[in-house]
């Protein structure tokens, strides 16, 4: 009996020892965080032909926004928009849906098949015409549109042109300022010292004006030859407008298509032209 009360305690004195030994503790590994390797998609530019067979945004073209006389030549009346008629012009476009777009989005929307509203449009001046931007760009602010300016630079501060500071205003209040030579000479008579006068000089003074690239051309009269695509493409311009002809099979963002809009076209003239010119095929 004894011995059996002897075991006990000693069974009991080895069970109290274990339970009061200190846990050991095993330290945690820490995780090492391996870096995640990003996929960057290059973006694969459009050919020419795929450009070509995109839906045509439809760009309008305006030059001078006055009145003028019954008596008035041809001319004038082709490249003269009346006050009043281009302000019903801009709402009829907002009536109808348009939204403005700027090069930018249709350089994206050509090469790399970037979205575009539902209707756009892109609406244009030639010239530097100072009511281009008192009337031009006021009427077109009724309605949040945005306009792409091309300007001849031998014109700036010059009486009834815009100054400096109308350039930098429209640049930046969300306007697009692009070139249009220093003097408006065509680009098919061009030699020599030419390109570096017309193309890039214009194109550095107003970067120097606006404090922003300045990427697009407009050619003047619209007339281009495949010899001066290659000294614009050298300057540094993303893209080039001619007017209503055919585009270029290789180039085709260097002959972007515009249409004059005429001051003999009532509003719903403009909006049949509009679909007219840009809703057909090569």
């Amino acid at each position: 009996m004894k011995n059996i009360l002897c075991l006990i305690f000693g069974a009991f004195i080895v069970l109290v020892g274990c339970q009061s030994e200190p846990r050991k503790t095993i330290p945690e590994t820490p995780l090492i965080a391996v870096p995640v390797k990003k996929v960057v998609t290059k973006k694969v530019m459009a050919d020419a032909a795929t450009i070509l067979s995109k839906k045509e945004v439809p760009i309008l073209c305006y030059h001078n926004i006055k009145d003028f006389s019954t008596s008035a030549s041809g001319n004038i009346k082709v490249y003269t928009v009346k006050p009043p008629a281009f302000a019903e012009q801009m709402k009829a476009l907002a009536d109808a849906g348009y939204e403005t777009i700027l090069p930018e989005q249709l350089y994206d929307y050509l090469v790399y098949d970037g979205p575009l509203p539902a209707k756009p449009i892109m609406i244009t001046f030639d010239d530097t015409r100072e009511e281009q931007f008192s009337i031009g760009a006021a009427e077109m602010r009724k309605y949040g549109f945005k306009g792409v300016f091309f300007i001849m630079t031998v014109s700036i501060n010059r009486p009834g042109y815009m100054s400096k500071e109308q350039i930098k205003s429209l640049s930046d209040n969300g306007h697009l300022v692009g070139a249009h030579t220093w003097d408006h000479h065509m680009v098919t008579k061009y030699t020599g010292d030419d390109w570096n006068t017309q193309l890039v000089k214009p194109k550095a003074k107003l970067e120097d004006i606006i404090g922003k690239p300045v990427k697009d051309f407009a050619y003047p009269f619209g007339l281009w030859n495949t010899a001066a695509i290659p000294e614009i493409k050298k300057s540094n311009y993303k893209m080039a407008y001619i007017l209503s002809t055919k585009r270029d099979s290789i180039d085709p963002l260097y002959t972007i298509r515009r249409i004059i809009v005429s001051g003999t076209w009532s509003t719903e003239g403009m909006m049949k032209a509009i679909n007219s010119s840009f809703n057909k095929t090569e």
